[in-house]
């Protein structure tokens, strides 16, 4: 984690720039973004674990975090779980590579105010960053519509879903790609872990869903469009 708290003082014919913190598992990522998003913002700091996020969100309390969704210990939910309700002041804008139904309602239920994907340009992610500080939701287009879609076909969409929710990030995503067909050693590289691993969260999610085989798993996915 680093964290750059001095900032330059704005003039009064100068505005104050947003104070934007990145968070993503992946160093290559971070500095590609810093580096786009410095014109545009002050990117005040970074972190690559679910604990630093949660610790430098609360230390300084910036305008917009950009969240990975996807990362070890919760990921992006996690951050926002632990950290939203006492700083309601910050926003969160979900940055990912992922566009699946599961992540996208999951992290607005979590209380992100918008959900980008990683093929956005920088100048587009920082009129996404002033759109979300200003208190706008924000959607990549494509996403916008996914979401009407959902939210239109379950109207419960915004309510808790017990079933889902007992279920971790990681073991949501090994849901997803077993549901597409994925076999436990695609799923191993897809996710750079062991097929132990994979074995042990399928498992865990047939224990949890109380489902007994893969099918059962793959028809639950796909009435829930996790798919």
């Amino acid at each position: 984690m680093s964290g750059d708290t001095s900032q330059p003082v704005p003039t009064e014919s100068e505005p104050s720039r947003l104070r934007v913190f990145l968070v993503d598992d992946h160093a290559m990522f971070r500095a590609g973004v810093r580096a786009e998003l410095g014109v545009h913002v002050d990117v005040i700091g970074e972190a690559a674990t679910v604990p630093e996020a949660i610790s430098a969100i609360a230390a300084h309390q910036p305008d917009v975090v950009l969240l990975d969704v996807h990362m070890p210990e919760g990921g992006g939910r996690a951050v926002l779980e632990a950290t939203r309700r006492a700083y309601p002041q910050v926003r969160f804008l979900a940055l990912s590579v992922s566009d699946a139904a599961e992540d996208v309602i999951g992290l607005i239920r979590a209380g992100a105010r918008g959900y980008v994907t990683k093929t956005i340009s920088p100048e587009e992610l920082a009129a996404a960053i002033r759109r979300v500080a200003d208190g706008d939701a924000v959607f990549s287009p494509r996403l916008a519509g996914f979401v009407l879609d959902a939210f239109a076909a379950r109207p419960d969409a915004s309510l808790a879903d017990p079933e889902l929710d007992q279920l971790t990030n990681r073991e949501r995503e090994v849901l997803r790609l077993l549901a597409r067909g994925y076999a436990y050693k695609e799923i191993a590289k897809e996710l750079y872990i062991s097929i132990k691993t994979v074995e042990t969260h399928v498992s865990n999610v047939l224990r949890k869903l109380q489902m007994s085989n893969r099918y059962e798993l793959s028809r639950w996915a796909a009435d829930r469009r996790l798919v």
